[in-house]
């Protein structure tokens, strides 16, 4: 792997690099600018990401685009409402010496599309959870190490559609970002669809490899963040809290609970790395602004008066904020 003289000869490399991904996925995805933003900045963070919109909005080729971007291995699994644990973490077999082998799973991979992820039972969900938090699985009592980078793009369709289930809590605290796919806009489906009802199909070139992406996630770590900025996110976590002695007006009033301080965690990372993006050095306020919708959106929880009222979680993080 190349090397660096400094963390900020380093850090001007990672804001270069981002620009040639950002590049290499236009050449498929259309607009989508900010959706793109933050899943290349979780994968910097190593964090997990969950997208959520309708079908149709290629949230499944926004993924395999990305994957295709990057030197890492790739594995998709489809999330049916039959699909059982050990087909994603792998199960023990019998050999011809009758001796137990393990067979992996397809989890095994650097990038795990779990698509649709909410449309199997959460006792399936919830084979995941030790892969997304400790990079390991454990089978009949055996662990096997995960290997780096790893990561989960999860896509999920709104709950109110059917045949889904609800992601249990424990699930969606580990995924970093939740990010919200809407319709495009005229301009930019008038060019999806002059690009892909042709014959022609671009090619995404891989632009950085597994160890340049350890490095740089290493990097993120080491950003320096000053103190104020650190109580910014974690009072703007406290806010959430309802009645809780830092709680605001808004949260007392339309929340069942609040985030806990793997938000806070997750704030202070991702504006460390939406920093070095927009080629900063040291998060600011507003970087924590960029990042904490996607962040708190899946962590805060409506009580019956926000739904009766028809105040969405979106509003009342816009108001914390």
């Amino acid at each position: 792997m190349e090397k660096y003289n400094s963390d900020v000869e380093a850090a001007n490399a990672l804001a270069e690099t981002y620009q040639r991904l950002r590049r290499e996925i236009a050449k498929v995805i259309v607009g989508q600018d900010e959706v793109v933003h933050l899943l290349l900045n979780a994968i910097f963070c190593q964090g997990h990401c969950l997208l959520v919109g309708v079908p149709g909005l290629a949230k499944t080729l926004l993924i395999q685009t990305i994957a295709s971007s990057l030197e890492l291995s790739f594995n998709r699994i489809q999330f049916t409402p039959d699909l059982m644990p050990s087909d994603i973490l792998g199960s023990e077999t019998l050999d011809k010496e009758r001796n137990f082998k393990f067979i992996q799973g397809p989890v095994f991979a650097n990038i795990i599309l779990a698509d649709e992820i909410n449309r199997t039972p959460p006792k399936t969900q919830s084979a995941l959870l030790e892969s997304m938090q400790e990079f390991a699985v454990t089978i009949s009592g055996k662990k096997y190490e995960l290997s780096r980078p790893f990561f989960v793009l999860a896509t999920q369709n709104p709950i109110e559609q059917e045949g889904t289930y609800p992601l249990p809590e424990a699930q969606l605290d580990r995924f970093m970002y939740n990010i919200q796919l809407d319709y495009p806009s005229y301009e930019a489906e008038v060019d999806i669809v002059k690009r892909t009802t042709t014959d022609e199909k671009p090619a995404v070139e891989k632009v950085i490899s597994s160890e340049e992406i350890l490095y740089f996630q290493h990097l993120v770590r080491r950003v320096p963040v000053p103190d104020n900025v650190i109580d910014y996110a974690v009072k703007l976590v406290h806010k959430t809290r309802p009645n809780t002695a830092n709680a605001s007006a808004e949260a007392n009033e339309f929340l069942e609970w609040g985030a806990g301080p793997r938000a806070s965690q997750n704030l202070i990372l991702g504006a460390k790395c939406n920093a070095l993006l927009k080629g900063k050095y040291s998060p600011d306020m507003e970087d924590i602004r960029a990042v904490a919708l996607s962040i708190l959106r899946h962590r805060i929880v409506r009580n019956f008066r926000a739904e009766a009222e028809g105040v969405s979680l979106e509003n009342i993080v816009q108001k914390l904020l």
